[in-house]
């Protein structure tokens, strides 16, 4: 069970709090006046990383393969069936069909909208659709300058503030300036095609940081632009669900 719990953080706290308020930047005002009831007036950005703290209590437990897809290097996406206790694929698709049915009570509705403003994050953090051999990049040992480490630890966190020492809002103001085509080319697909194109940059991901790599300047520079790129991707598919289902 630790070393299933160790794989279910993504983004660290920033990386969800900026993908939630991208997303709350592009929502409607009708889904603002929902989403305001749902959470009894606190914002999306507030329970971005509530998540990631639940899974590991008792109540909760049962998330805790909900935050990922292990894929291995012998394998395809397509070639790996979902999860019997649930994946990150699986998960998303089911809160969006809750979400919809509108049969939920209060409390179950609150409950599904902030797995989902949680999910949106994970399915783009490429060692979410990492390998199952090394728990997905958590068993990768590597250096992020003198600091030992792990390479799913360095995309959770550091990578991100490296790149940029920002808070989330300055985050969302740097980074969120598409206009309406290319958000809304962002926003097509489903939670299968975006897992899919997360798990290639994985793969590279991989083929750039073997065992023992020593993380560098060099490397911050290669791959702040794909974190960019994750983070408002993630904000805009989340607006995108949340203006659909409400």
């Amino acid at each position: 069970m630790l070393l299933i719990a160790t794989d279910g953080l993504a983004w660290g706290q920033k990386g969800h709090d900026v993908t939630c308020a991208v997303a709350e930047k592009h929502l409607t005002k009708r889904a603002k006046r929902h989403i305001k009831k749902v959470l009894e007036g606190k914002s999306i950005v507030y329970w971005a990383n509530w998540l990631d703290n639940a899974s590991h209590t008792p109540e909760y437990e049962y998330t805790l393969t909900w935050h990922y897809k292990n894929i291995n290097a012998d394998q395809t996406y397509d070639e790996v069936p979902p999860f019997e206790t649930g994946d990150i694929v699986v998960a998303i698709n089911e809160q969006i069909s809750k979400l919809k049915s509108g049969t939920l009570s209060h409390e179950e509705e609150a409950l599904a909208l902030k797995m989902l403003i949680h999910f949106l994050g994970d399915i783009h953090q490429p060692m979410h659709l990492g390998r199952k051999t090394d728990l997905g990049g958590n068993q990768v040992n590597v250096f992020f300058f003198k600091k030992e480490t792990n390479l799913h630890s360095v995309w959770d966190t550091d990578l991100l503030e490296s790149g940029h020492a920002w808070s989330h809002t300055e985050w969302v103001n740097q980074i969120d300036r598409l206009n309406r085509k290319e958000r809304k080319a962002i926003a097509q697909g489903s939670a299968d095609d975006w897992a899919r194109e997360t798990h290639q940059y994985a793969k590279i991901v991989y083929e750039d940081t073997p065992e023992g790599t020593k993380i560098s300047y060099d490397y911050i520079a290669k791959y702040t632009p794909l974190i960019e790129q994750q983070l408002l991707k993630g904000g805009i598919r989340l607006a995108h669900i949340l203006n659909e289902i409400y």
